[in-house]
């Protein structure tokens, strides 16, 4: 099991039935995630969770569906959005490829290092410079053309009206990628880029399921049924988080309780 804190608490949040009055609960009792999901069986039911959702916390299932569901996130590695999308990448047990403008022996921004480690064991590191390149204003343009034509798309979050990230957005529309920009305040200049391209049709993104939608049709299937737990167990853990009342309720709503129609 992955130990990272940020997959812990996104893990819990996708446990089925545990509601968040019951999250906090759990939280409470066991001082953090990591502490609810290295809890033993008898500890959790003490704790007056329903059976099913005790035994799903204890075999740790919702951690199947925690990683950034199956995607790849690429991107050049350079400070800011590109490294914290690799961050989000490693946090939730996933992979990434780092695009360098450098040779793939030299780590720049130098306090990537870490990051950069962490991307060459879950992913891979790529660049078509020779090694001990080191980092030239002109190199960075065109490892843009690498960033722009390996995804399915490419995401602008931020970028000046002369930045980067329009040429890699302006690369990806010539070779036929999605394009998205998030939209942000137009009084800040490092909004001019996803602003401008959501005026000339990028599709605008707010979450990751604006991205998924736009997807090739059977990358999106398997995607979202990737992220769907089994309607059943789903509801039988929803069902067993409810009280008396609640359930009463729940039934009839669901077409099975006496006399509903």
């Amino acid at each position: 099991m992955q130990s990272d804190a940020s997959l812990s608490w996104l893990a819990l949040a996708l446990t089925p039935g545990l509601a968040s009055r019951l999250s906090a609960r759990v939280l409470r009792r066991f001082d953090s995630p990591d502490g609810v999901f290295r809890a033993t069986l008898p500890d959790l039911e003490s704790c007056h969770l329903p059976a099913q959702v005790a035994k799903v916390i204890v075999k740790k299932e919702s951690f199947k569906r925690a990683p950034a569901r199956g995607l790849v996130i690429v991107s050049g590695m350079a400070r800011g959005i590109d490294a914290i999308g690799h961050q989000g990448a490693m946090d939730a047990n996933g992979r990434a490829i780092g695009v360098l403008g450098t040779g793939i022996d030299v780590c720049y921004p130098k306090e990537n290092k870490k990051l950069y480690e962490k991307v060459l064991e879950r992913g891979a590191i790529v660049s078509e410079f020779p090694l001990r390149t080191h980092p030239a204003p002109e190199n960075f343009p065109i490892r843009n053309r690498i960033v722009a034509g390996m995804p399915l798309g490419v995401v602008v979050v931020e970028g000046a009206q002369y930045s980067g990230s329009l040429i890699t957005a302006r690369l990806a529309m010539e070779f036929g990628r999605e394009v998205f920009g998030v939209p942000g305040n137009v009084t800040q200049p490092v909004s001019f880029a996803p602003n401008q391209l959501i005026k000339q049709g990028a599709k605008l993104a707010t979450c990751a399921e604006d991205v998924i939608e736009e997807l090739p049709t059977p990358i999106r299937a398997a995607l979202v049924q990737a992220e769907k737990p089994e309607a059943e167990q789903r509801n039988l853990l929803a069902a067993a988080a409810l009280n008396g009342s609640e359930k009463k309720l729940y039934e009839l709503l669901s077409g099975r309780g006496a006399g509903a129609h």
